[in-house]
C-alpha cells in the first residue's frame, strides 16, 4: 500500500514534558506548521522550554538557517499549558517525553487516551522501554506507537519509528510519515530492547567507560579515536555526558535485565552517578563543563 493512504496528522500535535527532549519536539513540530500544544503540570518548566524553543529559533536566524517569518510562524503556533483537557482537545497526535519511567509513561498516555479521540495517535519517545509493555496499560494499545527522537532534537535528523507488538500497520505509517513531515529521517524497528540505536550506543558507551576504567586511555583519546578513526561526530564519553550518566545508567541497568551480561553497567559509571557526577547538567562528568 502506498504511503499516500496514509496521511500525517494534521491536527493539533501534543508534545507531554517540557525538558530537554519535550521541548525540542515542540519546537520541530511547530516549525514544520502544526499546531502545537506542550504540556507540563509545572508552570516553570512550561515557561522555561519555551524560551529554549525561542532562543533555539534566534540562534537559527541568526546563522541564516531559519528565515524570519519561519521564525515567527513557529512561535504562533506553539502553545503551553498545564490543563490536560485544554491540551488533548482535538488532538491528532499526543507524544510523551517525560522521564525513562515505565509506570510514568503508562499512567501520562493512559491519561491522554482518556481526553483524545479514537483516531488519534499515542506517540512515546522513549529511548529504551519496550513500546509493549507501555501499551499494557494504555487504552487502545494498537494506537500507541515509539517515536524515539534524539538530542538536539532540531538538530538531528534520525528518528526511530518503533513498532510494538499491537501497533496497528495504518498508526506506524502514519507516524512514519509524520517524521517526513519535519524533515526528518525515520528508521521503522520492531520492538526490542534498547531499539536499535540505544542498544549499539550503550554498548559503545559502556565498552568505552571500561577501558577508561582500566587505564587504556584517557576519556580523550578514546573519544578521539571514534572521531577521527570512525568518524564518529562526537566520542562515546563526551556523549555520555551530554546524555547524562544517570540517563546512561539507568538504560544500562534496563539491557542488562533484558539482554544479559555484555550491558552490565561498569563500576565507575556507578560510582560517579553516586557521587552526582551526571555530565555537563551537573557541570562534571567525564569532562569538566
Amino acid at each position: 500500500m502506498s504511503c499516500d493512504s496514509f496521511p500525517p496528522p494534521r491536527g493539533p500535535v501534543v508534545v507531554i514534558g517540557a525538558g530537554t527532549m519535550g521541548h525540542g519536539i515542540a519546537h520541530v513540530s511547530a516549525a514544520a506548521g502544526f499546531e502545537t500544544r506542550l504540556f507540563d503540570v509545572d508552570a516553570g518548566a512550561r515557561a522555561h522550554g519555551l524560551a529554549l524553543v525561542e532562543a533555539n529559533l534566534d540562534r537559527g536566524v541568526e546563522l541564516g538557517k531559519v528565515e524570519p517569518a519561519a521564525r515567527n510562524a513557529a512561535l504562533e503556533l506553539l502553545s503551553e499549558t498545564g490543563d490536560l483537557a485544554e491540551a488533548a482537545a482535538g488532538a491528532e497526535l499526543v507524544i510523551e517525553a517525560v522521564p525513562e519511567d515505565l509506570d510514568l509513561k503508562r499512567r501520562v498516555l493512559a491519561e491522554f487516551a482518556a481526553h483524545v479521540g479514537p483516531e488519534a495517535i499515542l506517540g512515546s519517545n522513549t529511548s529504551s522501554l519496550s513500546i509493549t509493555r507501555i501499551g499494557e496499560g494504555v487504552p487502545g494499545p494498537e494506537r500507541l506507537v515509539g517515536l524515539h527522537f534524539f538530542n538536539p532534537v532540531h538538530i538531528m535528523s534520525l528518528v526511530e519509528v518503533v513498532r510494538g507488538d499491537r501497533t496497528a500497520e495504518r498508526v506506524v505509517e502514519r507516524a512514519r510519515t509524520f517524521v517526513e513531515s519535519l524533515d526528518k529521517e525515520p528508521i521503522v524497528v520492531n520492538d526490542s530492547p534498547g531499539f536499535a540505536s540505544s542498544r549499539l550506543g550503550v554498548a559503545i558507551g559502556l565498552e568505552a567507560i571500561r577501558m577508561l576504567e582500566s587505564g587504556v586511555a584517557s576519556a580523550h583519546d578514546i573519544d578521539r579515536a571514534m572521531e577521527l578513526g570512525y568518524r564518529h561526530p562526537m566520542g562515546p564519553l563526551r556523549l555520555t555526558d551530554l546524555v547524562g550518566l544517570d540517563v546512561r545508567l539507568r538504560i544500562a541497568r534496563y539491557l542488562h535485565a533484558e539482554l544479559g551480561e555484555r550491558f552490565r553497567p561498569p563500576g565507575l559509571l556507578e560510582r560517579m552517578v553516586e557521587e552526582g557526577k551526571l555530565g555537563r547538567k551537573t557541570g562534571q562528568g567525564f569532562y569538566s563543563w
